[in-house]
């Protein structure tokens, strides 16, 4: 992590404009470890340079000797594209990515031993992918993380791999993991709880097993693996509730990563309490990431969302919200969570301010992320001025507004832009320390609220 830094926060006019968010993380990831182990060349665009996705690419440097020269370039860049003023751009990557990266693989089957442990940083995406990954793997790899990283469930992933034939050690169910592959059969494997990231560790692992891997979905989670498997011709096939695999090589993956939805929610939340309009362009319009627009819209947001193009199987578009929302409280159920997962922090950030209670049911999940999310985002908006408090695993927000004051973001990426996003609507000044974390998922977060007209500074 970089050094520290804390968010200074005046309250004022509002966050407007036309923008783009950087890639999406989830769909980057994804991207990068199959195109390290294609067969072919893979062109990349629009990568985000997020600290999570530099995870993924420096172990997959660490594992693909063909690709290793642009995935080693390509992570340790530290440029951005700039804008110079104005709150408006319709040309070249959002901020906070690299163009192009070319990435030259050789298959799965090229895949060495690493020279040393793979570091995750704080990526539990990449941690669970490449386990699923190196499960076929004919050597011994050993995956570690930060302090954040090792306190979350890896026992979730490391069974259904023992399952297939795997041999997979945790540490005390937690990193340290330690994998070492061989040949593999094919499970069929319900996940519980539901969690797209353990669903894809499966079906890479299935994707080099005998026979066919199923894996069992109670409720939904995000479908960008199955979506990148179909375009690149893979033999999957895709039900409600039910994903199977066999075995299968792919070829070169090809694309613009779209920008990052779960990016986007922040914005979108900045706007929507400070009065809005905003336009945020060329973003990704997956069905399975926008559970928080018809959230927000329950609350008096009106967003609306135009798909214009689709790039490997992601719809793409536009998602623009009208000024002038009133916020109104709301009911997330339990079998929504999933598919809000990410994004509660910044609905939370919503509901503060909104007329009436906001009840978020069975949120148990988030005591397992980057932080205890529940209790951390209780913590911060009463540090705020809001009321909030745990019931259980219910997250309970008053309403009302806030009058602002000082919050811990606990070096969790998403609390720390969800408090961002609360103070700007406060009645006075907020200081958000632990914000250096935003730069996990969305380092130009501070530039890009400030040329929208937020009034946001670090120090």
């Amino acid at each position: 992590m970089s050094r520290p830094v804390a968010f200074e926060i005046t309250p004022g006019g509002p966050v407007a404009g036309r923008t783009a968010v950087p890639g999406d993380k989830s769909i980057a990831h994804r991207w990068l470890l199959f195109a390290a182990t294609a067969e072919g060349t893979s062109h990349l665009e629009d990568l985000p340079l997020s600290l999570d996705v530099r995870s993924t690419a420096l172990a997959m440097a660490a594992l693909s000797p063909k690709a290793r020269p642009a995935l080693e370039l390509w992570a340790s860049n530290d440029g951005a594209t700039v804008e110079g003023g104005g709150s408006t751009w319709n040309e070249g990557p959002a901020e906070g990515s690299m163009s192009r990266i070319e990435v030259e693989g050789e298959g799965r089957s090229a895949l060495v031993a690493p020279a040393a442990t793979l570091d995750c940083g704080n990526s539990g995406t990449s941690m669970r992918l490449l386990a699923g990954l190196l499960a076929a793997a004919p050597f011994p790899t050993v995956l570690t993380g930060d302090e954040s990283l090792s306190a979350r469930p890896m026992e979730r992933v490391a069974a259904p791999l023992r399952a297939m034939g795997a041999l997979v050690s945790t540490t005390d169910g937690h990193a340290p993991v330690t994998i070492e592959g061989g040949r593999l059969s094919g499970i069929e494997h319900a996940t519980s709880p539901p969690s797209a990231q353990v669903k894809t560790a499966v079906l890479l692992a299935g994707l080099a097993a005998d026979g066919a891997t199923t894996v069992l979905e109670t409720v939904p989670t995000r479908d960008h693996t199955e979506r990148l498997l179909v375009a690149l011709g893979a033999p999957v096939t895709v039900q409600e509730g039910r994903v199977a695999v066999t075995a299968f090589q792919h070829g070169p993956v090809d694309g613009r990563v779209p920008g990052d939805p779960s990016s986007a929610a922040f914005l979108l939340a900045a706007a929507a309490v400070t009065g809005g309009p905003i336009t945020i362009e060329e973003v990704g319009c997956n069905p399975t990431r926008l559970a928080f627009v018809d959230v927000a819209r329950r609350m008096g947001a009106d967003i609306r969302v135009e798909i214009e193009t689709e790039v490997m199987g992601e719809p793409v578009g536009t998602i623009a919200l009208d000024g002038g929302s009133r916020l109104v409280g709301t009911r997330i159920e339990a079998d929504e969570v999933p598919l809000v997962i990410d994004e509660i922090p910044v609905l939370a950030a919503l509901a503060a301010h909104a007329r009436g209670e906001t009840r978020i049911e069975g949120a148990a999940e988030l005591r397992t992320k980057e932080s205890d999310r529940l209790a951390g985002t209780v913590s911060g908006l009463r540090g705020l001025g809001a009321h909030a408090g745990e019931e259980g695993d219910d997250l309970v927000i008053a309403g009302g507004g806030l009058g602002g004051g000082r919050a811990d973001a606990l070096g969790d990426h998403r609390l720390a832009m969800a408090f961002a996003v609360a103070a700007l609507a406060g009645a006075g000044p907020s200081v958000i320390t632990g914000a250096e974390a935003a730069a996990v998922s969305f380092p130009t977060f501070p530039a890009v609220l400030a040329r929208l007209g937020a009034g946001i500074g670090e120090r």
